[in-house]
């Protein structure tokens, strides 16, 4: 995955609202955040396998930073 692609990813992240990112479930909290994405960018299919398992493994990390804020 390109440096690009997770700057954007992290920015779609903060611009979420907080209670999104707490509240949802693990499926549809990666759901959601794909979809924030490829609103914002055409991905092809490996992309978005590659993003979403980004995010699966960085769920734990987005709710501590959701919190913190």
């Amino acid at each position: 995955m390109s440096p690009l692609l997770l700057r954007q990813l992290w920015s779609t992240v903060e611009d979420t609202q907080s209670s999104v990112l707490l509240n949802l479930d693990d499926s549809s909290l990666i759901q959601r955040l794909l979809g924030k994405f490829k609103a914002e960018r055409a991905l092809n299919s490996t992309e978005v396998d590659l993003l979403g398992d980004y995010i699966r493994t960085r769920l734990p990390l987005i709710r501590d930073l959701a919190q913190g804020r």
